[in-house]
C-alpha cells in the first residue's frame, strides 16, 4: 500500500530532477539493503508499476488488446493481460539494459552484474515515465476521435524527445564527454532500443 504514496512522489522527483534522481537510483546502492529506497519505489519496481499503470489505461480505454485477443503465431503465448504485462515489462526492459550496457561499455568498464546494476537501476527510474507517457500517447494517437489522436501523437513524440535529451545529459555527466559525443552515443542506444523493441513485438503482432 506505501506504493500508493511513493509510486507518485517517485514519479515527481523522475520528472522534476531527472539526473539527479538518476544519481540518486545509484548512489542508493551502496547503503545497506534495509536502507536503501526508504522515500522512494526501488527503481525496478518503479518501471514496472508505471508500465502497469500505462497497460491498465489503455484496457479501459479500448478494452481487450489485438495481442491478446489474437491467436495466431507467438500471440497465442499472449493469453491474458498477466502475460501482456510481461511482454511489455521486457520490451521496455530492453531500453533499461541497452542503456546501461552502451554506458558501461563507453566507460572501459569490464561487462559484469556489478557493473551493469547501477547505471541499469538509474534506467529503470528514467525508462518509468517515459513508458507510462508513450503508452499515454500511444493510446491517444490510436484514438477514434482527431483532437485526441492528435494529442495522442504530441505527447508521443514529446516523450520520446524529452528522453532523448535526459539520456544525452546523463551520458554527458557520466562519462564527461562532450555534449555532441553525448547525443551520439543516446542515438544508437535509441536506435538498438527501438530496433529491438519492434522486432520483438512484430513477433506477437504479425
Amino acid at each position: 500500500m506505501s506504493w500508493l504514496v511513493f509510486f507518485p512522489i517517485t514519479l515527481w522527483r523522475i520528472i522534476r530532477h531527472p539526473l539527479k534522481t538518476l544519481r540518486y537510483a545509484e548512489a542508493q546502492l551502496a547503503l545497506e539493503p534495509a536502507e536503501q529506497y526508504r522515500g522512494t519505489v526501488s527503481p525496478p519496481i518503479m518501471m514496472i508499476l508505471a508500465i502497469l499503470i500505462s497497460q491498465a489505461l489503455a484496457l479501459a480505454i479500448d478494452g481487450t488488446n489485438s495481442i491478446v485477443a489474437s491467436k495466431q503465431g507467438m500471440a497465442g503465448l499472449v493469453g491474458d493481460n498477466t502475460t501482456l504485462l510481461l511482454l511489455r515489462i521486457f520490451l521496455f526492459g530492453i531500453f533499461a539494459v541497452a542503456a546501461a550496457s552502451w554506458k558501461v561499455h563507453r566507460s572501459d568498464t569490464a561487462l559484469d552484474r556489478d557493473s551493469l546494476k547501477p547505471p541499469f537501476y538509474a534506467q529503470c527510474y528514467l525508462v518509468a515515465p517515459f513508458a507510462l507517457l508513450l503508452g499515454m500517447g500511444t493510446v491517444g494517437a490510436t484514438h477514434y476521435y482527431g483532437g485526441v489522436r492528435t494529442a495522442g501523437l504530441l505527447l508521443a513524440a514529446a516523450t520520446l524527445v524529452s528522453y532523448g535529451l535526459v539520456q544525452t545529459l546523463w551520458l554527458k555527466a557520466e562519462l564527461g564527454q562532450s555534449l555532441l559525443r553525448s547525443f551520439l552515443d543516446a542515438s544508437i542506444i535509441m536506435i538498438i532500443s527501438i530496433a529491438a523493441f519492434l522486432a520483438v513485438a512484430f513477433l506477437f503482432v504479425s
